[in-house]
């Protein structure tokens, strides 16, 4: 399963760079490391300021993009950082010169990181609470225990 995932990885990669005329140009950017206790602490904080939408899901732009609008259906490339709101992470890609590449509303994704990307902009730099309903629900996974909120920075660096 790995593999095939690190495959279809591989190809989308591939297809962005190969779509060069339909690829938005905006310069990939890195993210700075993101400290999750302080994350935590911070989205606790202005939870009345946060968007919310009809599914539960939260966010907020810290930095609102100038590159091409991320839509369902799209290819998008993305850096990004998940903590449980404990302050704990438990993934990281915000370091990597490889953007995490999928496609927005694949079904292999939690439905709340396709969600939360859904009309950032390239160039952006989102904060997303996904509630347990659109995460790993009861079940959990890997780190992730069963019904936790999860929280991801995410930076839009590409979309096609």
């Amino acid at each position: 399963m790995r593999n095939r995932f690190r495959l279809a990885t591989a190809a989308a990669v591939v297809s962005l760079i190969g779509a060069g005329a339909c690829l938005d140009t905006t310069p990939p950017k890195v993210g700075t490391p993101i400290d999750c206790a302080t994350l935590a602490m911070s989205l606790a904080a202005s939870e009345p300021t946060l968007t919310t939408t009809a599914s539960g899901l939260k966010f907020r732009d810290k930095t609102v993009g100038t590159g091409a609008v991320l839509a369902s259906g799209h290819l998008a490339a993305v850096h990004y950082s998940g903590c449980l709101t404990s302050g704990v992470q438990f993934d990281n890609n915000l370091d990597s010169d490889n953007p995490f590449v999928f496609t927005i509303g694949d079904s292999l994704l939690i439905k709340g990181f396709s969600e939360g990307v859904t009309g950032m902009r390239v160039g952006g730099r989102r904060e997303v609470v996904i509630p347990p309903s659109l995460g790993y629900k009861a079940t959990g996974s890997g780190p992730i225990p069963g019904n936790a909120t999860i929280v991801f920075t995410i930076d839009a660096v590409a979309t096609q």
